[in-house]
């Protein structure tokens, strides 16, 4: 065997074997399912498996994770116990009634999911299935339905504070420890898209929406922070306004570096303006000492800024220039204060909130599919009589409940349909051929371990996660431990059958039912970005990094749809950028006009200006902005600052809206 194949055999292997933190995950999650079963036999709970199932839900490679998911899952579940004991008070007596209000209270909750983020969004897909698993299960017997809700309340406390235990007891990983060289590493990439931006101008929309995918996935971990410490909120603080941070510098440096395209000869302040953004973005930044005194920069970036307003007369490019490099200052000086927070848990400068794009059409389809498909499968199992349907029923919309939180639903679908008939596998095999009819708890839980380290590696690694997390959740509810452990061979095989049938019907179902395509994603995100760009123009302001941060996401999302040859993916990269541009331009234009609106010499520029950004025309937007500076130089310093930042938002509006004026016509927002 040669060097090269020897290299490349032990690469491949290297690439199979887990690493130690995996190994380290996959035995902490072993151990808290046992001690979670061991305490379930000790309190004789009804539902043993519910224990070790939780435990399996719970299963986070981060501390922080752990405890937001766990958090909302409490919380899920007490609101889907409370609506089960409603439901089986007023529809007890009626099988049909019950299904019909379930039906619609799961698609309630799908449709609200789609608007929530991360854990919250999946405690409020997790209330409309707990009362599939309360209610429905109980649709014979609605005596029972308050024990069950007690049951299945005593089971999930009983994981949340036994793996909250082992994760403290056996050294998990924090969140903010993994998230601090994450966000550093995306300081630095940003950085470097600055400084190519400040030497050679506007790097483009790819390079761009390359770096809004990179810092997008963060936003999970640094909302799971808060739980981990003491200071938690601090560090979710600095990581939330660090993440917005590099959103801002981004789009600044772009603006900078268009603006110095568009003046043919730059006067000394803006060369002034250009070196202190260079020397923002030098080698220092990131390191524990030295570098610029930002505040500094930034308040010598308002001179200037102020200078400009008071001669009256300096161009409207330049105004810009200057005005987008103090922006970008400040942007720099909060991205560099998040990190530190993140790392060291001092109060930060800020505390922002990081918004999530949603499509109104995407969500009510999600909530239409899953309601659809319980609906058909419910009809389908009540009219064959099966005497399990409703433990079939419960898979059905378990499944469908979870892939309507997931970015892929199609994906999710066939990891589910590959990892159920996994998890019948290994929970036969141990039911049947390690226990073997035995008795003893040391002995379930050795048979138990292959199957759950399987699962945790499985869910560790991108590619199988799905199959993985199913196959560790449906395990322990397929093998259903108790003490003494049953055999019912009849019964295992038809839970077996009705979960890879469920697996189906989910299958089958995000591929026939109201599926949604790339081209549709991208269709609603533009249309839902035209209504704001449309609301924006008229003079509904916002809040500028709220905005940048929603928009940021609507382009992360839009990007991750597109799709074609390289020119038509720029193109429609181009104008997604470019809505999301003037959108927050007229924002921040009409936000910053308001704040003038007690300026008496002001008034008659400020009208001109709306008006302008009403029309949407390029030509009466540079000169509603020019009036707006000759009229505000002899205004006092904070409302000549105010005024450079409506008037570079207007500037910055008229070049893009020239740009693209053959697309914005076409979505019809304005006349253009």
């Amino acid at each position: 065997m040669s060097d090269r194949t020897l290299d490349r055999t032990l690469d491949r292997l290297d690439a199979w074997v887990p690493k130690p933190a995996a190994l380290a995950f996959a035995v902490r999650i072993w151990v808290a399912m046992m001690a979670a079963l061991y305490l379930a036999f000790w309190l004789q709970l009804d539902s043993t498996s519910s224990a070790a199932v939780g435990v399996a839900i719970l299963a986070q490679p981060k501390r922080g994770q752990a405890i937001s998911k766990a958090v909302y899952r409490l919380l899920g579940t007490i609101l889907g116990g409370a609506v089960s004991l409603l439901f089986l008070a007023l529809f007890g007596q009626d099988r049909v009634e019950m299904l019909v209000a379930f039906t619609l209270w799961l698609g309630l909750c799908v449709f609200v999911a789609q608007y929530l983020q991360d854990t919250r969004a999946y405690g409020a897909m997790l209330s409309g299935y707990t009362v599939a698993i309360i209610a429905v299960a109980h649709l014979d017997t609605p005596q029972n339905g308050f024990d069950a809700t007690v049951a299945r309340l005593a089971a999930i406390t009983l994981a949340i504070v036994v793996i909250t235990f082992i994760n403290d007891a056996l050294a998990s990983p924090s969140t903010w420890r993994s998230l601090r060289p994450q966000l550093a590493a995306a300081h630095a990439a940003v950085q470097d898209f600055c400084r190519a931006a400040f030497a050679a101008g506007d790097p483009g929309v790819e390079w761009a929406a390359a770096l809004i995918a990179r810092i997008a996935p963060m936003r999970a971990d640094a909302s799971a922070i808060a739980g981990e410490l003491d200071d938690g909120s601090f560090r979710a603080a600095g990581a939330r306004s660090g993440i917005a941070a590099l959103y801002a510098m981004v789009a600044a440096s772009r603006a900078v570096a268009r603006a110095r395209a568009e003046l043919a000869q730059p006067s000394p302040e803006a060369e002034e303006a250009l070196a202190i953004c260079r020397t923002a973005v030098g080698e220092w930044a990131g390191e524990t000492g030295g570098g610029p005194d930002m505040a500094a920069l930034a308040a010598r970036l308002r001179d200037l800024v102020d200078a400009s307003l008071r001669a009256g007369d300096r161009p409207l490019d330049e105004i810009a220039l200057l005005q987008r490099a103090l922006d970008f200052v400040v942007a720099a000086t909060f991205a560099a204060d998040g990190l530190h927070a993140l790392a060291t848990g001092d109060r930060p400068l800020r505390d922002v909130d990081l918004p999530t794009h949603r499509d109104f059409p995407v969500a009510l389809r999600a909530a239409f599919r899953v309601a659809i498909a319980f609906a058909i499968t419910a009809s389908l199992f009540v009219a064959s009589g099966l005497p399990q349907s409703s433990f079939a029923l419960v898979q059905v919309a378990a499944t469908c409940s979870l892939s309507s939180v997931t970015p892929d639903p199609r994906k999710f679908a066939l990891g589910v349909l590959m990892g159920m008939p996994l998890a019948a596998l290994m929970a036969g095999l141990v039911l049947f051929g390690l226990l073997n009819g035995n008795q003893g708890f040391p002995l379930l839980a050795l048979a138990m371990a292959p199957p759950i380290l399987l699962g945790c590696l499985l869910a560790l690694n991108p590619p199988t996660f799905t199959v993985g997390f199913i196959s560790l959740v449906f395990f322990p509810a397929l093998l259903a431990p108790s003490n003494p452990q049953g055999y019912d061979a009849g019964t295992f095989f038809l839970n077996a059958f009705l979960v890879v049938l469920a697996a189906l019907i989910l299958f089958l179902t995000v591929r026939l039912v109201l599926p949604v395509t790339a081209a549709q994603h991208r269709a609603y995100a533009l249309d839902s970005a035209r209504r704001d760009l449309a609301g924006a123009l008229a003079g509904e302001g916002g809040d500028a990094t709220t905005r940048t941060s929603l928009n940021a996401d609507r382009l992360y999302q839009f990007a991750g749809y597109s799709s074609g040859s390289g020119a038509v993916r720029r193109m429609a990269l181009a104008h997604a950028f470019a809505l999301a541009q003037i959108e927050a331009a007229a924002a921040r234009a009409h936000g910053q006009m308001h704040r003038l609106r007690a300026a008496d010499a002001l008034r008659g520029p400020i009208e001109r200006a709306r008006a302008a950004l009403r029309a949407g025309h390029p030509g009466r937007l540079e000169a509603a902005a020019r009036d707006l500076v000759q009229a505000a130089s002899a205004e006092p310093r904070p409302s000549r600052l105010c005024t450079a930042r409506a008037a570079a938002d207007l500037v910055a509006a008229a070049r893009v809206i020239a740009r693209h004026r053959r697309f914005l016509r076409r979505l019809g927002v304005a006349p253009f």
